[in-house]
């Protein structure tokens, strides 16, 4: 009996408790709901005196929405996880996500897929420079300098399973903000283990380098380029691939073993 009076307080409790984020949760469906009006207005021939008008509208019937290609993966470089979905709800931050994981493996997903978050800034990677136009971005609650828990990697782990099959996203295309914005960001930082993520299929990996050899003629920056890397700050592209393949802070300077590790992964490229 005392069980059940304990089970009733606490539903009591939680049903009583008033969402933190009702207000920022109506902004969200007011803006859905703005963006769902524009979908459905029918486009306007454009008059000009050098174009005849059409007739009639003829709108095609074959089209869809449009899909996220990647998934960068970030850390909050914040306190807790509560900091980092108040952050996402304040306009004048300016910055979002569209998934945060909380050090207990709680996922927040935080914005429809098909919508554009905030969450690259100015990045580039190969010849795409609108990252956010293409992308889903995961934020981790980690302040950058600690190592990453287990219900977290296991929640990530099954996100991207979900993200990979559902929008067919290719292995290589699943990055960190480091690697697209090398002189910006250290994110996911050292301690993410890509190695991990590569060997379930969300990233590439470097096979075994022992008695590999360089070519005279290889280019550092240019097999950086290969793999994606902006290499217009070379030192930073540099320290960005190390950070990733190497979880290597030491800076922008290749030594031969790194230089191995390099050419290996831009053949697969």
């Amino acid at each position: 009996m005392r069980l059940l009076l304990l089970i009733i307080a606490v539903i009591g409790i939680y049903c009583c408790t008033p969402n933190p984020y009702a207000k920022t949760n109506r902004a969200y469906k007011k803006q859905a709901k703005s963006y769902g009006r524009m979908l459905r207005i029918i486009p306007v021939h454009p008059r000009a005196d050098t174009l005849a008008s059409p007739r009639w509208w003829a709108g095609t019937t074959n089209f869809n929405m449009r899909k996220p290609n990647f998934v960068i993966i970030h850390h909050t470089a914040q306190n807790s996880c509560a900091q980092t979905l108040q952050t996402f709800t304040l306009p004048s931050t300016q910055v979002s996500a569209h998934y945060v994981i909380c050090k207990d493996g709680r996922i927040h997903h935080m914005l429809n897929d098909y919508l554009r978050a905030w969450h690259a800034g100015l990045s580039k990677w190969g010849n795409l420079t609108d990252i956010n136009s293409s992308s889903i971005g995961i934020e981790i609650d980690n302040n950058g300098i600690e190592q990453f828990t287990d219900p977290q990697m296991s929640s990530l782990m099954r996100l991207l399973d979900t993200l990979k099959r559902k929008y067919t996203i290719p292995p290589a295309n699943f990055i960190g903000h480091s690697d697209i914005a090398p002189s910006r960001k250290v994110d996911p930082n050292i301690y993410f283990p890509w190695k991990t993520l590569a060997d379930s299929g969300y990233g590439l990996w470097y096979s075994d380098t022992t008695g590999l050899v360089i070519p005279e003629a290889l280019d550092n920056l240019q097999a950086l380029r290969i793999i994606g890397y902006d290499v217009k700050d070379s030192t930073a592209a540099i320290s960005a691939f190390k950070r990733h393949f190497l979880q290597d802070s030491t800076g922008g300077i290749l030594s031969e073993a790194d230089r191995k590790v390099l050419y290996n992964l831009s053949r697969l490229y």
